[in-house]
């Protein structure tokens, strides 16, 4: 079973849309981050779970 870690991102209602997918884009590329899951709410703003796979080395037994 893969083993994940979180982070949790809150935009604010003024930020546009374009913004919001250009901030989420940059986490995706270089911090290799994948969206979990995505709350609007009616005043707008958005609170985003990101998340990104663990991986653990496997220590060599020679």
């Amino acid at each position: 079973m893969p083993e994940y870690e979180f982070r949790d991102v809150y935009v604010p209602r003024g930020v546009s849309r374009n913004d919001a997918q250009r901030l989420l884009t940059d986490h995706a590329e270089y911090g290799h981050w994948e969206l979990d899951r995505l709350r609007l709410y009616p005043d707008g703003s958005r609170r985003v779970r990101l998340r990104r796979r663990i991986i653990r080395q496997l220590r060599a037994t020679w």
